[in-house]
């Protein structure tokens, strides 16, 4: 039986310069843009042909028998991952969560091409250790961490899986209305929305919420729980606050629409890549029984 040659798949999304060809058309307007308003385009220039190199750096390290493809961010809900993909992520932290929901346990290299811009959270790997950490994860021999992910099931069988969080609320952010259930409990409620973050999730949304709400709730990055939060919940004779924060690990978190349009549900603060969620529809919310497999070198 032949045995299938790995393939490393670089997942790239537009750099600052490719944006502004592609609204701008060519250079020279792109470069009359910005210097109409006080800018340069030598920076951004710069920023493109760094990232650019570092790309072409990763892809050399490639061993010469294995196969490459390039997928790009814009790309991801049409591109084909194989069982036997290490994929390469070149760019921002937000470029593991955008590719992470279409794994099915293959390996994730995330590279930092611009430490002075990125923090590298989860793109923690130097280029410079890709041709050591490749056949690595090829082989299963690499260090890694298998991240918890969560799940929003809806009762028409739709289901969204995220790396970092899934928001629950009305498109425009305005007051969403719903009832939501945990553990036994449950009230109609009138918000800005809810959240339910994984461990990864705790340092972006969730922190913005915890920090203003004083409401925390602790959750490792690898660990089958998840927390969920609330936004700006507002009191009424029809509406309560009780349900603001909590850990779901055994018992998802249960919530009904009681909005007639505009109910969305969405994943890593994608908006465009929504679920309706109008009158009636329920989701259950909760950690995925898929996790993330991060190479940590």
């Amino acid at each position: 039986m032949a045995v299938i040659t790995p393939r490393a798949v670089f997942v790239v999304r537009e750099t600052d310069y490719e944006a502004l060809l592609a609204r701008h058309a060519t250079r020279g307007q792109a470069r009359f843009f910005l210097e109409s308003r006080g800018q340069s385009l030598a920076e951004v220039e710069d920023r493109h042909a760094r990232f650019h190199a570092v790309l072409g750096q990763a892809r050399a390290a490639v061993p010469g028998d294995w196969r490459q493809a390039l997928a790009r961010r814009v790309d991801l809900d049409r591109f084909l991952f194989a069982p036997e993909d290490v994929v390469v992520t070149v760019g921002p932290d937000g470029l593991v969560a955008n590719v992470a929901k279409y794994l099915r346990a293959q390996p994730v290299i995330g590279v930092n091409p611009a430490p002075d811009l990125y923090d590298g959270a989860l793109a923690r790997v130097a280029v410079a250790g890709l041709r050591a950490l490749l056949p690595a994860s090829a082989a299963g021999a690499a260090p890694v961490e298998r991240r918890t992910m969560v799940q929003a099931a809806l009762d028409g069988g739709q289901r969204l899986v995220a790396l970092n969080e899934i928001f629950v609320g009305h498109r425009s952010h305005q007051s969403a209305r719903y009832r939501i259930a945990v553990d036994g409990t449950a009230e109609d409620q009138s918000s800005s929305g809810l959240i339910v973050a994984s461990g990864t999730g705790l340092t972006g949304w969730a922190r913005s919420i915890g920090e203003a709400t004083h409401l925390t709730v602790g959750i490792g990055a690898e660990e089958a729980a998840v927390g969920y939060w609330v936004r700006e919940p507002f009191p009424s004779v029809a509406t309560g606050t009780t349900l603001r924060a909590g850990r779901l690990a055994g018992a998802a978190l249960a919530v009904t629409s009681r909005m007639n349009e505009g109910g969305v549900v969405f994943a890593d603060g994608i908006e465009q890549d929504f679920l309706a969620f109008d009158w009636g529809r329920r989701v259950d919310l909760g950690p995925a029984d898929r996790t993330l497999t991060l190479v940590v070198g």
